[in-house]
């Protein structure tokens, strides 16, 4: 019987094949132009041939003027390639060295605005029992899109924002960036919104609810939610129930503090670890793995630290508190005091951390400094890197990121924004219009996200002012930043003009 299959000549030369590769690097230049800033970095990461092509000027000539259009970048910077000044235009407006921001202020009622959080393209504030909902794409309009939340009915104590794919109340795929806010309140309930409207409404405590986890505890769908109130509990709370109310949404309540819960955070080592901390300074940590409805036998470690807590942050296996004048680091593998990487006499007002940098933060009266952690590991009386001076007053607004430091206050007009690795001041910002700028109002609560910031006035109740840097042209000139840090020489700035861009 024949062989049914097509006769195959082996002297024919197989079907010839050409692999990115082969191509010289013109043509993959030219289809280099065609990829994401996320591909170009990747593609730079992945052979010599590749890095040479990414580092191209014709890719980043490309993707300034995609992000930048209205800069000119060719013949401005004679001795610069693009890609660095691709790379210090962005680093210059994460760290908010432009005088001209979109800038655009928002008056409600007149009421203290205690917190506030800057989500993709909303701005929620809370005052007293409100919530404010401002969505930022819409500031151009002349109605801009503004609601208020009013379910509460006592005054809000903490705000969080939870990817919606980890709350398990709709159908999410991980991708979808959509957040759902929690909100907790000394009506002692805690609300989940979502869209504008309250999705579930959680009841226990006997009282005032006064703090929320800084994560959600737990991995998977299952994902619970602790909180911490005045009656000394702490109560855990499964986002899956079903019913607006939340019925059959408490899932524990756990004993052992004897006085309010003040703070609360997840170990960053172990997702199921929740770190408490009450009023008088003691430390819990909990394992929230167990199944038992009413739980005190999991406690699993115990500490205290000196003086009133003021914040507290995981990171990995390590516990920093900021407590009294210090900041103490707690190993929670072990339960003992490794380090005191920071002491700010006479009192700590804020606090902030980046583990990638190894620093500290804290807000103090009169300033703000920052602490090496890999210095005060050996070191008997850790000495802070820089001094962040100039402010009247407590700093008790502090946010701190790669780029930069921002540091404002009650008593201060101004918020200061400073270098993260030099502690050099970079800019500084009005917390009110100029022409207003006699009133004394200093800033009551502070969001930053990456070129954005939103600030609430105090000394104007209801007057939050929302800046961003993201298209900003005209650089800070050096005769407009006078305060330095006090530990590094004098800054340079651009003394270009604007229209050089």
């Amino acid at each position: 019987m024949a062989d049914p299959s097509p006769a195959v000549d082996e002297a024919s030369p197989s079907p010839s094949t050409t692999a990115i590769a082969d191509l010289n690097e013109d043509a993959v230049a030219h289809c280099a132009l065609n990829l994401s800033l996320q591909d170009i970095s990747n593609m730079a990461m992945s052979c010599k041939l590749f890095k040479h092509v990414a580092y191209s000027d014709s890719v980043w000539q490309r993707l300034f003027r995609e992000q930048w259009p209205q800069v000119l970048v060719s013949g401005s910077l004679p001795t610069v390639r693009v890609r660095e000044a691709y790379l210090a235009r962005r680093i210059a407006l994460l760290q908010f060295k432009f005088v001209d921001p979109l800038d655009v202020c928002f008056y409600s009622v007149a009421k203290p605005h205690d917190h506030i959080l800057l989500d993709n393209n909303d701005i929620f504030s809370t005052q007293g029992s409100s919530i404010q909902n401002i969505k930022i794409d819409n500031f151009l309009s002349e109605s801009y899109y503004r609601a208020t939340l009013s379910d509460h009915k006592a005054r809000i104590t903490c705000m969080r924002l939870f990817p919606l794919h980890e709350t398990s109340l709709f159908r999410s795929e991980p991708q979808r960036t959509e957040n759902v806010l929690v909100t907790s309140s000394c009506d002692h309930s805690i609300r989940l919104w979502w869209k504008g409207s309250c999705q579930r409404c959680f009841k226990g405590h006997n009282g005032p609810v006064s703090t929320l986890s800084d994560k959600l505890l737990g991995d998977g769908s299952g994902k619970i939610l602790a909180s911490g109130g005045e009656d000394a509990t702490v109560r855990l709370w499964s986002l899956s129930s079903s019913g607006k109310r939340g019925q059959q949404a408490l899932k524990a309540t756990l004993y052992g503090h004897e006085k309010p819960i003040k703070l609360m955070s997840v170990a960053g080592h172990k997702s199921f670890l929740l770190v408490t901390i009450s009023k008088d300074s003691k430390v819990r940590v909990w394992d929230t793995s167990t199944s038992s409805a009413v739980r005190s036998s999991c406690c699993v470690g115990m500490t205290s630290v000196p003086g009133v807590p003021v914040d507290m942050k995981c990171h990995e296996s390590m516990l920093y508190i900021a407590s009294g004048s210090s900041v103490v680091t707690i190993d929670l593998r072990t339960m003992q005091k490794v380090m005191t990487p920071a002491i700010c006499k006479p009192i700590l007002h804020s606090f902030s951390i980046m583990p990638s940098k190894s620093l500290i933060c804290t807000g103090g009266i009169g300033k703000a400094m920052t602490w090496d952690i890999r210095r005060s590991q050996d070191a008997v009386k850790p000495q802070p890197m820089a001094e962040l001076d100039g402010h009247v007053g407590s700093v008790t607004q502090l946010h701190m990121d790669p780029y930069k430091i921002v540091t404002g206050g009650r008593d201060d007009l101004r918020i200061n924004i400073w270098e993260t690795d030099t502690g050099m001041l970079a800019n500084s910002l009005l917390c009110n219009y100029p022409e207003e700028a006699d009133i004394s109002t200093g800033c009551s609560a502070m969001a930053v996200s990456g070129c954005r910031i939103v600030t609430a006035s105090y000394g104007e109740p209801g007057l939050l002012q929302f800046r961003d840097f993201s298209n900003a042209t005209c650089p800070v000139l050096k005769h407009e930043v006078q305060n330095d840090s006090k530990f590094w020489g004098p800054q340079c700035y651009s003394d270009t003009d604007c229209s050089d861009g």
